[in-house]
């Protein structure tokens, strides 16, 4: 087994943990789907038509609501109401969701925010509203010390009792890029990695994928191997402010599976782009700690990285989801997910790692799609093109080529990945094509579908690839 290979499998087994409460119910609903029985009664729901009610609350009531949350225990929507609010208590009644009497409004919420970026926009800061709590959660890395701490301190204070809390991380916020496996790039002073998150079609209906802002800003040109040659190209990128990028695939005949691979030889299908639950569980995928889950633990969410081009300054990101799901570095803009296939967001950074914990947040893939104009599904349009991010090799240096019969996510068709043998399709061309087909699936084969071969590179997908991305 190539070296690559064989570490990216250890990577696979270190996930298997949230694998096994991923996949048994990967494609099935993950509660039981009830109705309520009279007007007023508390509905029990998935998570996902959780979201979609606290939506169509927002959308209905506004600011009149103080937040709301998913009970995962419950299986209901929490739902924060204002004493005295009568109207706004019944609505959020008959919907079906829980009510529960809070004190700070919204629009003290929000103003307490803004407070804080005006007096507390410190690197290694960030904050969100919590509607569990109803407070604003303040949070400060181990970077922030002395008379920073204080100023922050006394601007938490300064908000009023019962307005915000305060507590220290242990890691430092910053964005999670790092050298190694993955979606890689060749830069002056040596060579980045980002995972890639959401395999998409681009507005002129070109193969693309979305990753972090700060990937696309610290890079153009895109590989799926280290020193490989490049197979796409960044096409927006934006950080800070907001944290994505679109990056469209160079040939436009590759295949990009909306899919995730969750390791261990398990897909799961990207349906939908979702918006994300206080409380509800989620998963993400990245190229250096494969698969782990945690819960949602804020909306909108501003974090202060420390400016890694401006020396003593921040880079402000605002509008992330912030969990308690951990990350490394390499991870960013790997992909945040829901069980039942609703994409989320892309990693964006955040303290600490996968053996201690931490915070980490992520862009909300709605907000990215709308920024770009992209939609989430397949791109290309079939054909004899390449391997995309995690694809197969070409011919090159390879022996044997794989069957006419190969199905995709099995041999791929066209010229195998070391181990496969077989007949070639006629078209295939060695070192530049991979035959007909995608070779798209899972386990140790093709990533993002076809895209330009690689000539002598070794097939990189694998158990622990994220959409075929390594």
């Amino acid at each position: 087994m190539p070296k690559r290979k064989a570490a990216i499998a250890v990577g696979g087994v270190a996930a298997l943990g949230a694998a096994a409460l991923l996949l048994p119910n990967a494609n099935a609903s993950q509660d039981k789907d009830q109705a309520a029985g009279a007007a007023g009664t508390v509905k029990t729901l998935k998570a996902a038509d959780a979201s979609n009610l606290s939506a169509h609350l927002q959308k209905a009531l506004g600011d009149a609501l103080a937040g709301s949350y998913y009970d995962g225990a419950k299986q209901q929507l929490v739902v924060n109401v204002v004493s005295g609010d009568k109207n706004v208590i019944v609505q959020a009644k008959k919907a079906g969701a829980a009510v529960r009497r809070v004190d700070n409004t919204t629009a003290s919420l929000k103003a307490a925010a803004r407070t804080l970026k005006t007096r507390a926009t410190i690197p290694g800061t960030a904050w969100a509203i919590d509607p569990r709590t109803n407070k604003v959660a303040v949070t400060a890395d181990s970077t922030v010390t002395g008379a920073k701490w204080d100023k922050l301190q006394s601007t938490v204070r300064s908000l009023g009792s019962g307005m915000a809390t305060l507590k220290k991380s242990a890691g430092a916020f910053k964005t999670l890029v790092s050298g190694g496996d993955a979606i890689f790039s060749q830069v002056q002073g040596g060579g980045v990695r980002c995972s890639l998150g959401f395999n998409v079609t681009a507005s002129d209906g070109t193969p693309a994928f979305l990753t972090a802002g700060h990937c696309g800003v610290a890079a153009k040109d895109w590989s799926d191997s280290q020193n490989g040659q490049p197979i796409a190209t960044v096409d927006q990128a934006t950080f800070p402010g907001n944290d994505f990028s679109l990056v469209k695939y160079n040939d436009a005949t590759t295949q990009a599976p909306s899919e995730v691979n969750a390791g261990n030889g398990q897909t799961v299908q990207i349906t939908q782009a979702a918006d994300a639950t206080v409380g509800e569980t989620v998963f993400r995928m990245g190229s250096t700690t494969g698969l782990h889950n945690g819960q949602v633990t804020g909306l909108d969410a501003t974090v202060n990285f420390q400016s890694e081009t401006n020396p003593g300054g921040v880079d402000t990101v605002n509008g992330l989801i912030q969990t308690n799901v951990c990350a490394e570095a390499g991870d960013s803009g790997g992909s945040l997910f829901t069980q039942d296939g609703g994409a989320v967001g892309l990693t964006s950074g955040g303290s600490g790692d996968c053996t201690s914990g931490g915070e980490t947040f992520f862009q909300p893939v709605t907000a990215a799609l709308q920024a770009t104009g992209a939609t989430l599904g397949n791109g290309g349009n079939g054909g004899n093109g390449g391997n995309g991010a995690g694809g197969q090799a070409g011919a090159g240096d390879q022996s044997g080529t794989a069957a006419p019969s190969a199905s995709p996510g099995d041999n791929g068709a066209g010229n195998g990945a070391g181990d496969q043998s077989g007949t070639a399709d006629p078209s295939a061309t060695a070192g530049d094509q991979n035959g007909a087909g995608n070779g798209a699936g899972a386990g140790d084969q093709s990533g993002a579908g076809t895209g330009t071969g690689t000539g002598d590179q070794s097939g990189t997908g694998d158990g622990s690839s994220l959409n075929g991305s390594n």
